[in-house]
């Protein structure tokens, strides 16, 4: 369960069902584990044309650079289990996976490579309970041709309400919106995170609506996506951190190996950065190419410990996670 606001982490980043907005998607099971559905409350998405230009109008200049960080964290009473773990699987995004392994070391700062990960990578505005707020998200490949990656907290408060006035704005950079502004749909994440405010499941969705005729990936592309991919690997993850020392308006990165969390206990992965609030949901890459900006995309971020500054956590794309995958990609787009 989390406590919002109770961990002032630095950053606001089994077997189960996919849970939605609208209640369970229908689609495909993941062959690599059964599935156990929850429902959970709905609430109100822009499922219509005018609904998604009130979300477009409802996000001016003005409130997506008032909109807050979230902060959030485990609880003292999260008592983690392991993860379910199945074959591993690549689904190769649009832009290919990232054949050249980089190996570089940085502990965060201005992304400056160019390629793909400028275009997929953008900034997330939502409200939740009154309040805007701001996270990070990522384009994966999708039959629907439709869904971002974010963090489940970025869509539900873990347990508690879905967000409403959820967009997607890629390639984000110092108020411009070069790929325009996506409302969604629907909003999706795991039953462990909406029931239970599971961080081992702290993995969020959206499936969004086509702007001026265009699917999102067929506008910007989208990067692969693995599960049950070997741990340890060297990671890329990415992000819009708001929080001092970083100002929210351009894409930051940081990069190194990853490790387990020996802190909390947890089945997340861990990243030593200083990436701050605002970072929520951006993506982690392994197999990731500096000079492409492409990679395959294994985690996101999650959450930090405040007694253990400059370490970022993201979520293992286990089964679970590959579950719910499988159905909100498949999901019907109007």
């Amino acid at each position: 369960m989390t406590r919002r606001n109770r961990l002032a982490a630095p950053i606001a980043a089994a077997v189960g069902g996919l849970v939605t907005a609208a209640g369970l998607l229908a689609g495909p099971q993941a062959t690599a584990a059964p599935q156990h559905h929850n429902v959970a409350p709905a609430h109100q998405l822009a499922t219509t044309q005018q609904a998604r230009a009130k979300v477009r109008d409802y996000w001016t200049p003005q409130r997506m650079r008032a909109a807050h960080t979230l902060k959030v964290g485990p609880s003292s009473s999260w008592h983690p289990d392991k993860v379910a773990q199945g074959k591993p699987t690549i689904v190769k995004g649009a832009n290919g996976h990232g054949k050249n392994r980089s190996s570089s070391t940085n502990t965060g700062g201005p992304w400056t490579g160019g390629g793909k990960v400028v275009a997929t990578t953008g900034k997330v505005f939502m409200t939740l309970q009154g309040v805007d707020y701001v996270c990070s998200g990522s384009v994966v490949p999708a039959q629907n041709k439709s869904v971002v990656t974010t963090a489940g907290h970025c869509v539900n408060e873990g347990p508690g309400d879905f967000v409403t006035n959820f967009e997607f704005v890629p390639g984000y950079n110092n108020g411009r919106a070069p790929y325009g502004e996506w409302s969604a749909t629907e909003v999706a994440t795991t039953g462990q995170w909406a029931q239970q405010g599971d961080f081992n499941y702290d993995v969020g969705f959206a499936v969004v609506a086509p702007l001026n005729g265009r699917y999102l990936t067929d506008a910007v592309g989208s990067q692969a996506i693995g599960f049950n991919q070997a741990r340890g690997q060297q990671v890329y993850a990415f992000g819009y951190p708001a929080a001092a020392p970083y100002n929210g308006q351009t894409l930051d990165y940081a990069s190194g190996v990853a490790g387990n969390d020996t802190y909390g206990g947890s089945d997340d992965l861990s990243l030593k950065t200083n990436l701050t609030g605002g970072c929520s949901g951006g993506p982690w890459f392994q197999n990731f190419d500096e000079s492409t900006g492409t990679g395959t995309q294994t985690s996101v971020n999650s959450f930090g410990y405040t007694s253990q500054p400059n370490v970022l956590y993201g979520p293992y794309f286990g089964s679970v996670i590959q579950n719910a995958y499988n159905q909100v990609q498949v999901e019907q787009v109007d």
